[in-house]
C-alpha cells in the first residue's frame, strides 16, 4: 500500500455558493428580522424608526417622506443634531446578510460587520469609475500617525457601479467569514469578505481585510462582534433584511483509503472481479491519485468526522462521468441520478463514508469535488479544488470607449425567451439597452459594463451575448405600438396584422442608433438616448402620419405608483418613468390580469424617459 500526502498550491478556484444551500436544500435558512418594532436592536436612538412606507425625490437632499405601519426601518437625518447608530442585539461571527436600501439624494451610510467592517452604502447615482467610498465600496483603512494625504489605505472599489437612483429600492447580498484565533487568544486569519453582490451583480469576491476599516468601534478584532448600521451620515431605509450564521466546527474527512481500477462504465457492479492499478491512503479527496486519465473507476472509502449532530448536505461532481455516495451505509447519491445531491441525518462522531468516481468521457479533464453544508456551517469544498490554468476561461468583455458600441446577437432572457434580432446598444456612461428588431422593443436595460461575448466568441459559441450589468427586464417581446379596438383589447404578443416591416437604423454623431421600421401603414422613428448625465435613458417615438386608434405601451409590470407631474415609480420602486410634457399627454393605466400596462394614445409622437 502506498501512502499519498497530497499538498499543492490551489490555483484561483472558490466557488462560493450563496446562503448555504446544495442543490437547492438549505441547511440554514436565512432567518427574517421583523421590523415591527425596535426589539432587535440595543437601545436605538430616536433617529430610527418602523415605518410602512418609504418616499423621496430626485432633487431634495437627506429627504424622506414616509406612511405609518410597518415593515421598513429608517434612519432620519438631521444635519444640525446627527444621529446614532444602530446595533442589533445579536453577536456573529462568520454570517450571509441580505436585505433591500434605499438612499435618500446625497445620502451616506454603512453596513459594520461585527461593528468593524464596512460595506459603504452612498448615493453613487451615476458615477463611471467608483471609488471605496462610493456604494458598495469596502471601505478604506486608516491610520493617523502616516503623513497628510496617506492615512486612509487597503480601501477596495466595487468592480463596477451598479447603484440605483435616490429612492429606489437596491438588494445587497454579503457574505463575511470572520477572522480566526487561536486557543491562546493570536489572530490566525484575516476577516474576509467572501462575496458581496449588489443588485445581481458580484462587485467584491474573496477580499481579505487585514484590520477593522476606518470608523470601527473598536480597533481591536474579535471572534465575535455586533451587526452594526450607520445612522449619523444620511437618510437611509431599511428592508427584508434576512441573516444566517455560521458557528459550528466543520465536519473532516479522515482515514481515507482508495482504489483505482481499469474499467468502464459497469465498473461499480463489476469491481470485485478487477485487480486495481493503484491503491493506498490519501490525505484528501481527489482525482489526482488515478495513474489514468480516462475509463478509470474511483472507490474512496473512510470516514467523516461529525463534530455537531444534525442533518447534512452533500453534493458530489464528478467530471466526465458520474458518482455515488454512501454515508452511514446508507446510498444518498446514486450513481446516474443526475441530481449529484443528496442528504443524511448524522449522529456526532466518526460515520464511514464511501464515495466512487467513474470517469469515461475522454475528452474530459478528471475532477472530483464534494460540498457539504451543515447545521452552523456554511457550504464548503471538503476535497481537492486544484483547476489547470487552462481550464479557466478569460471572460471576453465589451465597454464603449468614447462613443456608443452596438453589437448584435442573441440574447436570452430569464424565463428561457430568446430574442433572434436583437441589437444591444452601450454608452461610455455606463447605461446600455437591448433593442428587439422584430418588435420595436426595448427588452432590457442596464447600468454597469456593456456585453459580455464569452457564450458567443469564445470556441465556437452559440451567437448570444449577455448583459455585464444590473439588468431591468421588461417582460416577454411585443411590439410597442398597437392598434386597440377598445381598453379591454388583449396586448398582442407578434406583430401579425399589422403590415410590420423593418427598416434597418441610422447612427447619429455619438451613433445613437435611430430606428425604423412600418407599421400600420405609416413610417415610424424610434430614437433611445442616453440622459446628458448618465441617470437613465430618454426615448422618442415618431409617426410620419397619424393613425387611428394607435397606442404605445409604455410599462406592462407588477406594480405601478403614481408620484405626480408625470412620474411613476414601476416594479415595487425598481426604476422611475417620467412622460415628458405630462400634461398634454394623457396615460391609460390597466390592469389585464395580474399585470398593470401603461398606455399612451399617439397621433404623432411620444417622448418618455426611465430613470433607474
Amino acid at each position: 500500500m502506498n501512502s499519498i500526502n497530497i499538498s499543492r498550491l490551489v490555483i484561483s478556484f472558490t466557488i462560493l455558493i450563496f446562503f448555504n444551500c446544495v442543490g437547492g436544500f438549505c441547511q440554514n435558512p436565512l432567518k427574517s428580522i421583523p421590523l415591527t418594532d425596535l426589539t432587535f436592536s440595543d437601545n436605538p436612538s430616536k433617529n430610527w424608526q418602523i415605518i410602512g412606507n418609504v418616499f423621496t425625490d430626485l432633487e431634495s437632499n437627506n429627504q424622506f417622506n414616509a406612511e405609518k405601519g410597518t415593515g421598513i426601518l429608517v434612519n432620519y437625518f438631521d444635519e444640525k443634531k446627527p444621529g446614532k447608530d444602530l446595533l442589533f442585539n445579536f453577536q456573529h461571527g462568520d454570517i450571509d446578510l441580505e436585505l433591500d436600501y434605499m438612499m435618500a439624494k446625497s445620502a451616506n451610510s454603512g453596513i459594520y460587520l461585527q461593528g468593524r467592517y464596512e460595506i459603504q452604502l452612498n448615493d453613487s447615482w451615476t458615477i463611471i469609475n467608483p471609488k471605496a467610498n462610493d456604494n458598495g465600496g469596502i471601505y478604506e483603512r486608516w491610520d493617523e500617525s502616516k503623513p497628510a494625504g496617506k492615512q486612509g489605505f487597503e480601501g477596495y472599489s466595487p468592480r463596477q457601479n451598479v447603484s440605483r437612483a435616490p429612492g429606489l429600492w437596491q438588494h445587497l447580498k454579503i457574505s463575511f467569514q470572520a477572522p480566526r484565533f487561536s486557543a491562546e487568544g493570536k489572530k490566525t486569519e484575516n476577516a474576509r469578505m467572501l462575496l458581496v453582490e449588489l443588485n445581481g451583480q458580484r462587485i467584491h469576491e474573496d477580499v481579505e481585510l487585514s484590520g477593522p476599516t476606518r470608523g470601527a468601534l473598536s480597533n481591536l478584532e474579535q471572534a465575535l462582534g455586533s451587526l452594526r448600521f450607520q445612522g449619523d451620515h444620511g437618510s437611509v431605509a431599511f428592508r427584508n433584511i434576512k441573516y444566517a450564521t455560521y458557528d459550528k466546527k466543520r465536519p473532516v474527512l479522515s482515514d481515507l483509503k482508495y482504489a483505482v481500477y481499469k474499467a468502464g462504465p459497469d465498473s461499480a457492479d463489476n469491481q470485485k472481479k478487477l485487480s486495481p492499478a493503484a491503491e493506498g491512503s490519501s490525505d484528501i479527496l481527489t482525482s489526482s491519485i488515478s495513474p489514468l486519465q480516462n475509463e478509470f473507476f474511483i472507490r474512496y472509502k473512510g470516514n467523516l468526522e461529525i463534530k455537531e449532530a444534525g442533518e447534512y448536505a452533500f453534493n458530489l461532481q464528478t467530471a466526465g462521468g458520474s458518482g455515488s455516495m454512501r454515508v452511514a451505509d446508507k446510498i444518498i447519491i446514486p450513481v446516474g441520478d443526475g441530481k449529484n445531491t443528496g442528504k443524511a441525518i448524522l449522529p456526532a462522531g466518526k460515520v464511514p463514508i464511501e464515495i466512487s468516481y467513474i470517469k469515461t468521457v475522454e475528452w474530459a479533464k478528471p475532477d472530483l469535488r464534494l460540498n457539504v453544508a451543515g447545521p452552523g456551517i456554511r457550504e464548503f469544498l471538503i476535497s481537492d479544488a486544484i483547476v489547470s490554468p487552462s481550464d479557466l476561461v478569460d471572460p471576453i468583455l465589451i465597454n464603449p470607449t468614447s462613443k456608443n458600441k452596438i453589437l448584435r446577437s442573441f440574447v436570452d432572457l430569464s424565463g428561457g425567451k430568446r430574442i433572434i434580432h436583437a441589437i444591444n446598444v452601450g454608452s461610455n456612461k455606463q447605461v446600455n439597452y437591448t433593442y428587439d428588431a422584430d418588435n420595436g422593443m426595448i427588452v432590457q436595460l442596464w447600468r454597469g459594463d456593456f456585453l459580455d461575448a464569452t457564450p458567443m466568441w469564445h470556441d465556437r459559441g452559440d451567437g448570444s451575448s449577455r448583459a455585464a450589468g444590473s439588468v431591468h427586464q421588461f417582460g416577454n417581446p411585443a411590439p410597442v405600438i398597437q392598434k386597440l379596438v377598445d381598453m379591454k383589447s388583449t396586448w398582442a404578443t407578434d406583430t401579425n396584422g399589422t403590415g410590420f416591416k423593418p427598416k434597418g437604423y441610422s447612427l447619429d454623431n455619438d451613433e445613437s442608433p435611430t430606428f425604423k421600421y412600418i407599421m400600420y401603414g405609416t413610417q415610424v422613428t424610434d430614437a433611445t438616448t442616453v440622459l446628458e448625465n448618465g441617470q437613465g435613458i430618454k426615448r422618442q417615438i415618431e409617426l410620419q402620419a397619424p393613425v387611428q386608434n394607435l397606442y404605445v405601451q409604455l410599462v406592462s409590470a407588477n406594480s405601478v405608483e403614481e408620484i405626480g407631474n408625470g412620474k411613476y415609480l414601476i416594479n415595487d420602486k425598481s426604476y422611475y418613468l417620467q412622460i415628458d410634457d405630462y400634461k398634454k399627454v394623457k396615460p391609460l393605466i390597466r390592469l389585464i390580469g395580474e399585470k398593470k400596462e401603461i398606455l399612451v394614445p399617439i397621433q404623432k409622437n411620444i417622448s418618455y424617459s426611465i430613470l433607474f
